[in-house]
């Protein structure tokens, strides 16, 4: 079964114009409202960059179905794992059954400025991996005590938290990550722009090995993909409003290891309209991200 979301583009548009969006895309069928955990927007000039937890619970106020997610957070730098899970565990309280946390291995844009050295990928997976861990037990478990390679707690517990745990999509560009998040996860988020090959050899069977592995039906798992556009009943300034999130068509380990929105742009500006295929507004003025989910 396919659904469609609203990814809420938290890079363009202030809290309060944001939320009144998700509030028009729950008025307009979306069945979903992700939205994106940044420290820093992708952009300087007009950027913004409003903090996801209490972006999500005001959404969940305003709102009464869909469902409300991050895509992605990253559980492992800024945030310690056990802070993400009592963000999340209070908002699953808050809103029953409609909450998802996204996860990821993260961007030094967002890490970096807080003074955080920013490891290799090998490392910053390993992170994610005892991240996940945790956060699933301190959902599960009374007074735990944990001793990761990277994470530790001594008797903490998490005392408002859903009686069934939030789910957990994993975010991945590739296949190792991918067959994580079937192994480990509720589902896997990705996103759109890539050579079909991709999806199609890597990502989704990856996916479906860990999935085998863990003993879970992959084809119970949820599958989601951000797919981007740009719509305007006026072609040329529809091409026009792409250029804010230029950005987001450089390659992925540029995006990885910028330092500041600024370096984004600086990149960004050399990338011609019709190459910003990442780019998007529902209505004039509105930039989204489609969030496309897979239940079969």
């Amino acid at each position: 079964m396919l659904r469609l979301g609203y990814k809420a583009s938290a890079e363009q548009f202030g809290p309060r114009e944001l939320l009144d969006f998700a509030v028009a895309a729950e008025d307009h069928g979306f069945e979903s409202i992700f939205v994106s955990d940044h420290f820093q927007p992708w952009r300087h000039s007009d950027g913004h960059s409003p903090f996801a937890f209490a972006w999500l619970a005001a959404t969940g106020e305003r709102t009464k179905r869909v469902a409300l997610g991050t895509s992605v957070v990253t559980p492992t730098f800024r945030y310690h794992p056990a802070i993400v899970a009592q963000a999340f565990g209070t908002l699953g309280t808050l809103f029953p059954e409609r909450v998802i946390l996204g996860v990821g291995t993260g961007e030094h844009l967002n890490e970096g400025a807080l003074g955080i050295a920013w490891p290799d990928s090998k490392e910053r997976f390993a992170r994610l991996r005892e991240a996940v861990k945790l956060i699933r037990l301190l959902w599960t478990d009374q007074s735990v005590t944990f001793d990761g390679e990277y994470y530790r707690t001594r008797n903490a517990t998490i005392y408002d938290r859903p009686a069934q745990p939030v789910p957990i999509y994993v975010g991945a560009g590739g296949p190792q990550v991918a067959k994580f998040a079937g192994r480990a996860g509720d589902g896997l988020i990705c996103t759109s722009g890539k050579g079909m090959e991709l999806y199609s050899e890597q990502l989704l069977p990856s996916f479906a090995d860990g999935a085998r592995e863990a003993g879970s039906d992959p084809s119970k798992l949820d599958r989601m993909i951000e797919v981007k556009v740009s719509y305007d009943t006026d072609r040329a300034r529809a091409m026009e409003d792409t250029k804010i999130w230029a950005a987001l068509a450089l390659p992925a380990e540029t995006n990885s290891l910028a330092q500041t929105p600024c370096a984004l742009c600086a990149g960004a500006q050399w990338i011609s309209a019709p190459d910003q295929r990442s780019n998007r507004n529902p209505l004039r003025g509105a930039s989204f991200r489609q969030k496309v989910r897979l239940v079969e």
